[in-house]
């Protein structure tokens, strides 16, 4: 069956040297653009849903969607919830059977996120075969990506990774190592590749055990994607890309055929568009034929 947690990719991924893509979509569209470009280019995938475009649509409803897709996929499929804060909103999605949650309580102090995380964590393993993402550190907006990259306070300190992953018993992890949501102001963004790789030393110096993520994917240099994939980078989120992807290409279909009245044609050309975006990223992180 094509229905997988991330753990059990992300794992292979890690000891192979390669990263799963995750991707975030908002529509019908995107869902199918990135299952079609990871069946093509047999790569495994974690398609990532936002809270807001979970809730607004339901999670029940993305979860049949996803199994109606996955089911007839032959490489892994994953569902991501990302980035919730919410307990009680992971805890529904898992119910309804998303694959994958992150809870994301890094902006609460160290004790209160181990609280909240071990909480998602211990109710996921309770109920099924999900994987749990936790994050410690601040991953910034492209605003503040400077001035969090050089905050040592707000990257993940590679003891308390340990730690939190010990005590939480998550099964990937996010820490902070500069990056940035959105798209990068600026050529160079200040990563932080020595701290994701002693990081990773320290969790899985001995087997894979915790596979890492790197957030803010969007706009990263590729030299960049090389170098964080020798580090430990399992899973890459990418969202702007894909946002920018579907609303670029409908403002140029429209723009170019304004008397056209065909949602059919315009939803092809973001499917193909999305999907040529998705595929170029599976390139890159190495996840080529490896489902």
């Amino acid at each position: 069956m094509s229905i997988a947690n991330a753990k059990e990719i992300m794992i292979e991924a890690a000891k192979k040297g390669y990263a799963v893509g995750a991707f975030n979509v908002t529509d019908l569209i995107q869902f199918e653009a990135v299952i079609d470009a990871a069946v093509e280019t047999k790569s495994p995938v974690i398609v990532q849903t936002s809270v807001k475009p979970s809730q607004f649509y339901g999670a029940d409803v993305l979860v049949a969607i996803y199994r109606t897709l996955a089911q007839k996929a032959p490489v892994p499929v994953v569902l991501h919830l990302d980035h919730c804060t919410e307990i009680d909103y992971c805890k529904k999605c898992a119910d309804a059977g998303y694959t994958n949650i992150m809870i994301d309580a890094s902006k609460q102090p160290f004790e209160e996120n181990i609280r909240q995380t071990k909480e998602v964590v211990d109710y996921c393993h309770s109920v099924g075969d999900i994987s749990v993402e936790g994050e410690l550190g601040t991953v910034s907006g492209v605003e503040d990506q400077i001035k969090v990259a050089e905050d040592e306070a707000q990257l993940a300190n590679p003891q308390q990774s340990v730690e939190f992953v010990e005590r939480t018993g998550v099964d990937i992890f996010a820490p902070a190592i500069g990056t940035a949501h959105g798209v990068y102001k600026t050529k160079n963004p200040k990563i932080d590749f020595d701290r994701l790789a002693t990081i990773n030393k320290m969790l899985n110096g001995g087997g894979i055990k915790t596979p890492l993520v790197v957030h803010g994917g969007t706009g990263l240099p590729e030299d960049y994607i090389k170098k964080l994939l020798a580090a430990g980078g399992a899973k890459f989120n990418v969202s702007t890309e894909l946002k920018h992807t579907l609303i670029d290409t409908k403002y140029e279909y429209i723009t170019a055929h304004r008397d056209e009245y065909d949602p059919g044609k315009i939803d092809k050309v973001v499917r193909e568009a999305t999907k040529k975006a998705v595929m170029h990223w599976m390139e890159m992180l190495e996840s080529v034929g490896k489902a």
